[in-house]
């Protein structure tokens, strides 16, 4: 057991809150009960999710998208009225983080992400160097990569690129990070890889040969917050459950 106060003291340090501009508040956002002896994790604190981690004997949601988003209307109505409410009948504590999940060099989404698909960062670049880049041990092609990643993150991206072409240099960055689409380009990557993909993004990989892989927002960004669980876990011997709630964006 440990109290929230102590977890929350040390996962703030943990993952540097303050080095971020975030668009959210990261850290404890619901207090809850003061003694957490099990942490459910999930990406999205969706009321599907505050259901099923209640069920579970939780004590502590941790995810990384929770609420109070910047220019989010802030009345306290409707779907966000009931998930509150959920917390704060059952005592359920709800933490989430957001860009130092996804930046974290040792737990966060890409440094994962990467893990997951046999490709180490050898350096990262962008707002808060949240896009990495990485050599793939030996070249591949594009449909190969594509291939890789269905089967690692049971689902088919899309993908926009010539099938056959060389890879030597793989960037990605989790999430809607289509935005960093234009700087893997100018620092000379040969694909790019991310969660979400905008209409002009077709425009720029047919024009600049630079491959575009839309691996899904949710499916990208699932291995993050599991690392964290299961090291405040073993940090403060306490149990932790990720609970997948699927989306298929």
């Amino acid at each position: 057991m440990v109290t929230i106060e102590a977890l929350s003291h040390y996962t703030q340090q943990l993952m540097q809150v303050e080095r971020f501009k975030d668009y959210c508040p990261n850290g404890l956002q619901v207090e809850g009960r003061q003694e957490v002896r099990k942490i459910v994790t999930g990406v999205t604190a969706s009321m599907a999710l505050l259901e099923a981690a209640q069920q579970a004997g939780a004590d502590l949601i941790l995810v990384h998208h929770g609420y109070f988003w910047r220019n989010e209307d802030p009345r306290l109505v409707g779907i966000k009225r009931k998930r509150l409410a959920f917390l704060l009948k059952h005592e359920l504590n709800l933490m989430s983080y957001h860009l130092p999940l996804d930046a974290h060099p040792e737990l966060g989404n890409n440094v994962q992400l990467g893990n997951l698909l046999g490709l180490k960062a050898n350096h990262y670049d962008g707002e808060s160097n949240l896009v990495a880049f990485a050599q793939p041990s030996q070249t591949i092609i594009l449909s190969e990569l594509a291939c890789l990643i269905e089967q690692k993150l049971l689902r088919l991206p899309l993908v926009i690129g010539n099938p056959a072409q060389k890879i030597n240099t793989v960037a990605w960055c989790s999430g809607a990070a289509q935005s960093y689409f234009e700087s893997a380009i100018e620092m000379g990557a040969d694909v790019f890889i991310s969660g979400e993909i905008s209409e002009q993004t077709t425009h720029l990989a047919q024009e600049s040969g630079v491959s575009y892989i839309s691996a899904g927002h949710h499916a990208t960004e699932r291995y993050g917050v599991q690392a964290l669980g299961r090291h405040l876990a073993e940090k403060f011997n306490i149990a932790h459950e990720f609970i997948e709630i699927e989306n298929q964006v």
